[in-house]
């Protein structure tokens, strides 16, 4: 048969599959390869005049930021305005627009996940709603892969009610400091924490966090990564990751803002990571251990260890990575410079340090190699970093 024809048998059958999609036919009956994907908000417009366990309130309205420049760079114009993966750029930072956080109640959902093991392992979760439509929020998406889960899964759990704020990678350290821990903090000041579920695996950096916000992961359910958890009343979270309000619940909550006086000065190596290290780690080393700095490496530390390094820190100096996100359990003020690839800007902690008020300083490094940029080792220079050190307040 020529492939043109397949091809058009093929376009033929998608417009039918989507017609009879649209008109109600159950995903289900199709193998769920035809899903409609709809925000949250499109979700409830639909609904404006349907009965039923559906609720929506928005928490905090979207809103513009007011963000200072790094204290190194002299105008917006200077900074980077490629806003590559995350949607906005350091350009962007000094007035970054923070979306709406809210909560929502939706009847009869469901959540399918699986692991993708070529991405480290990552969690993947989708949300499939009771007339068979994908919620489409920041990192919680219908995927091809949903599909094959769901053909293949076993019945689901059940559950009458569940609280889920469970996103994409929860298990990378700095995905969970940010986008987790506080929508877990704003659900206890809700006092909404009895009908969470928590994932069964878990880092012990989660159940560090947990443990010393005086909460035990024990008193949470668990859901099982190899069945679809099928909810009567599913209450969802949805936040922007850097939203100023939701990360200032973090040091709050960790008595961060009333520790003494911070005084150390902390330089934080990659040196065990197998990327992004510096490759010229030594050379820095000579003009920062002069200068007071302390040479840490964060793996080496427990959860515990490292929140209290953090609430003693008053400049704290690393290459991009997952370490500087503890800059949240730094008193508000602190120096906060970070070595990183331009090349691939990534502007988390640009957005992160001005949402926590710390200074924020940056200094472009040179990437190494011609792989990705996220694995690219990085040379500094270290004429650069003494020009800031000399600067720091």
């Amino acid at each position: 048969m020529p492939p043109q024809f397949i091809g058009s048998l093929r376009r033929g059958w998608n417009r039918l599959a989507w017609a009879a999609i649209h008109r109600g036919v159950p995903p289900a009956w199709l193998g769920y390869r035809f899903v409609v994907r709809q925000t949250v908000e499109a979700y409830f417009a639909r609904r404006a005049d349907s009965p039923g366990r559906v609720g929506y309130e928005t928490v905090h309205p979207e809103a513009v930021a007011e963000n200072p420049l790094p204290r190194n760079v002299a105008s917006r114009g200077a900074l980077p305005d490629d806003r590559g993966w995350w949607g906005y750029s350091f350009r962007d930072v000094p007035q970054r627009t923070s979306g709406e956080t809210f909560v929502a109640t939706l009847p009869d959902c469901r959540v399918v996940s699986y692991r993708d093991a070529e991405k480290e392992n990552d969690f993947i979760p989708a949300i499939v709603t009771g007339d068979g439509s994908a919620l489409d929020l920041r990192e919680i998406r219908f995927r091809p892969r949903h599909a094959q889960v769901l053909r293949h899964a076993l019945p689901p759990v059940r559950l009458k009610r569940a609280t889920w704020f469970i996103e994409r990678v929860y298990h990378n350290h700095s995905h969970w400091l940010t986008a987790h821990l506080p929508k877990l903090l704003l659900l206890r000041e809700r006092g909404a924490l009895a009908d969470v579920v928590l994932p069964a695996q878990r880092t012990a950096a989660i159940d560090g966090s947990l443990r010393m916000l005086g909460i035990d992961p024990a008193q949470f359910r668990t859901y099982d990564e190899s069945r679809p958890l099928h909810v009567e009343e599913f209450t969802l979270l949805g936040t922007d990751r850097f939203r100023p309000e939701l990360l200032r619940l973090v040091p709050a909550a960790f008595g961060v803002l009333n520790a003494p006086p911070p005084s150390r000065r902390v330089f934080i190596s990659r040196a065990g990571a197998t990327r992004r290290r510096l490759v010229n780690e030594d050379d820095l080393w000579n003009i920062l251990d002069p200068a007071g700095f302390e040479r840490v490496c964060m793996e080496a530390l427990s959860f515990e260890q490292q929140v209290e390094l953090m609430k003693q820190t008053r400049v704290l100096l690393a290459p991009h990575g997952a370490g500087l996100t503890n800059m949240m359990f730094c008193p508000p003020g602190t120096q906060v410079v970070e070595l990183a690839d331009l090349c691939f800007p990534n502007p988390n902690f640009y957005a992160l340090a001005s949402a926590m008020r710390h200074d924020y300083w940056l200094i472009p490094t040179e990437g190494l190699g011609e792989m990705h940029p996220l694995e690219k080792d990085l040379r500094a220079d270290v004429r650069a970093v003494a020009d800031v050190l000399s600067a720091l307040p």
